[in-house]
């Protein structure tokens, strides 16, 4: 399947996993669209890339509905209805031990992880069932699998519920072409290692995976015929321990 001309969101994609996303689609002759909440981050990714169509950024803010509506609107009202949505964007917090953590933490994770991706979700879902056609992925996390203690309590419980909200709607909408799949990365190389209790030294870094090899997935099924959906793909570190 070609991506040339297919109208992309990736949200979170100023950094990290969405920016990969968003280079490798639009490379691909996607017609990509990248929000997050600051603008000159978007910017530096739009123009790292010499695509036949350039990368759209518009700033989001996915713990505030407006905002939502708004970066969905300016894609409806600009480019068209939404093929591929990449939900990428969120956060974990420093302290991520039940008896540290702060309650308001607990609520602002599960608004930006959990709550985000079932707005996008939202936005765009009407439209894909309208034309029986379309594909979500939910950059989950292994945490969403294994309750990990290196993900920490609010970040599991965030990801879980990203992973049963994706499963769920998947066997909804299964009868009305729209697809739907959670990727559960283990340990990549993005700015959310810079909130680790403990500092992550660069020879780690490298040593993990690294957003390209995310891009390099998430490519490859969104490359396929509407007839084949892939539910579901653990992308782990080689060194990484899966249990």
């Amino acid at each position: 399947m070609t991506l040339n001309g297919k109208i992309v969101a990736i949200t979170g994609g100023g950094t990290g996993i969405g920016a990969g996303l968003a280079r490798g689609l639009a490379a691909a002759g996607a017609h990509v669209t990248i929000g997050g909440r600051r603008s000159e981050p978007l910017q530096e990714v739009a123009g790292s890339v010499d695509a036949v169509q350039p990368i759209r950024t518009h700033v989001i803010d996915v713990a505030e509905n407006a905002s939502i509506e708004a970066f969905f609107g300016d894609i409806r009202d600009n480019v068209g209805p939404v093929d591929i949505l990449i939900n990428s964007a969120g956060i974990n917090i420093a302290k991520r031990t039940m008896a540290e953590m702060d309650p308001d933490e607990w609520d602002r994770v599960l608004r930006i992880n959990a709550t985000g991706a079932y707005r996008c979700m939202r936005e765009v879902l009407p439209a894909m069932r309208d034309r029986r056609d379309g594909l979500i992925i939910n950059i989950s996390s292994i945490a969403g699998k294994r309750a990990i203690s290196l993900g920490g309590v609010v970040y599991c419980a965030s990801k879980f519920a990203m992973t049963a909200m994706g499963t769920a709607v998947a066997n909804e909408v299964r009868h009305e072409g729209v697809r739907i799949t959670n990727v559960y990365p283990g340990e990549v190389n993005t700015p959310i290692l810079d909130k680790r209790p403990v500092p992550v030294s660069e020879e780690h870094r490298q040593s993990i995976l690294q957003p390209e090899d995310i891009a390099e997935v998430v490519l490859s099924i969104c490359r396929l015929p509407p007839r084949a959906c892939v539910p579901e793909i653990v992308i782990k570190p080689t060194t990484q321990e899966w249990v």
